[in-house]
């Protein structure tokens, strides 16, 4: 019987499940078309009809930690520093779903360093969070919550801080569990909110 377009859809399913699971197991260094054929039961042979090489692989992975990135749910959130908060503790690993996708994230930094063009692709998408950030920022400055300055510096600031808070919570669960994750964000955002923070625009004494 022919293939029907159901069937290559449920087939392309499997295989971005499988090449999930193998993420989640392995990371970014681990993914290989062999892995990924003995993680969905089929040959190798298979696998090149989606993904002729191995960059072709690399780069669906990609795409596909974005996609179920950004399918997460979020927090509920009002305006100003209370949105901005809430799009900071989406970034962080406060439940295993988040752990699995930081953890496959920071493991394609390597992969992406040595391609140019997945190394643009990464810079692109860490941009356009700065600039989300930076949108909330100013919402906050309009509503009094944080002193003036400038959105785009405090913005890249934030991000800098929630993702070394990222690496450190997934290289010391035990240090940095959930619950300190959030102390020390609050802690930040306190600090941002602070009157004296908001000299940004001096250069910091010797």
């Amino acid at each position: 019987m022919p293939r029907t377009k159901g069937d290559h859809e449920a087939r392309r399913r499997d295989v971005s499940e499988a090449v999930w699971r193998v993420l989640a197991a392995h990371g970014f260094g681990g993914l290989t078309l062999r892995a990924v054929a003995a993680e969905l039961g089929a040959t190798t042979g298979l696998l090149t009809h989606y993904f002729p090489a191995k960059r072709d692989l690399v780069a669906y992975a990609l795409d596909l930690l974005t996609e179920r990135t950004a399918s997460r749910p979020r927090r509920a959130a009002g305006d100003g520093l209370a949105a901005l908060r809430a799009a900071l503790l989406d970034i962080l690993p406060l439940t295993a779903e988040a752990t699995d996708s930081n953890r496959i994230w920071v493991s394609s930094w390597d992969t992406a360093l040595a391609d140019p063009a997945l190394s643009d692709d990464h810079a692109r998408k860490y941009e356009q969070s700065r600039v989300r950030l930076g949108e909330l920022v100013s919402a906050a400055q309009r509503l009094g919550e944080l002193p003036a300055g400038d959105p785009a510096r405090i913005a890249a600031g934030a991000q800098s801080f929630v993702l070394g808070l990222v690496v450190q919570a997934l290289f010391n669960p035990t240090a940095f569990p959930p619950r300190h994750q959030v102390e020390l964000l609050d802690d930040y955002l306190a600090s941002l909110a602070s009157p004296a923070s908001s000299g940004g625009d001096h250069p910091a004494s010797a």
